[in-house]
């Protein structure tokens, strides 16, 4: 019988509940789940590629159905690559759907076998993202509940460290 693996991608810069949420929940949907961690330079991350990873797999540890890798270039070609059948993609606000539609149809037009599916996060993580917990780390502000505890502890050390620098 054919596995259904899916393919959940992002910047995970670093990665929160709100992507936790995603991937637990894309788990019941699908045998495997693939974290895909883009490499994409444009977007000045504050953790590397290789420490992303780290991370996330040590979050995903304890669910053999995940596996977590880096990438860069087309989304299809990773999910080929990996025998994926679909793309999970996260929805929070009306503002993200706009260029996920964009995505999937251009997706879709790469390779037509490959589905996307958007999913939105639990009510109570919906205005959460990375770019917003760097900031608000950054400004001293309490982010309990947000993120696992060593995702957390490693995202203050390196806003730590780039405030001395």
């Amino acid at each position: 019988m054919t596995q259904r693996v899916a393919v959940y991608a992002g910047s995970f810069d670093p990665i929160h509940n709100g992507h936790l949420d995603l991937i637990m929940r894309s788990r019941t949907m699908f045998d495997r789940v693939h974290i895909a961690v883009l490499h994409n330079e444009e977007k000045q991350p504050l953790f590397t590629v290789d420490e992303r990873i780290e991370m996330i797999q040590g979050v995903v540890a304890d669910y053999p159905d995940c596996e977590v890798n880096g990438f860069s270039g087309l989304l299809v070609d990773f999910v080929r690559n990996v025998g994926g059948h679909a793309i999970v993609r996260g929805l929070r606000a009306l503002t993200d759907f706009e260029f996920e539609f964009q995505m999937a149809l251009m997706n879709r037009r790469l390779n037509p076998s490959v589905e996307t599916v958007f999913m939105m996060p639990k009510d109570d993580l919906t205005y959460v993202s990375s770019r917003l917990i760097k900031e608000v780390c950054s400004l001293g502000g309490d982010l309990k509940g947000l993120m696992p505890v060593p995702i957390y502890e490693r995202l203050i050390e390196r806003i730590g460290e780039k405030l001395e620098a």
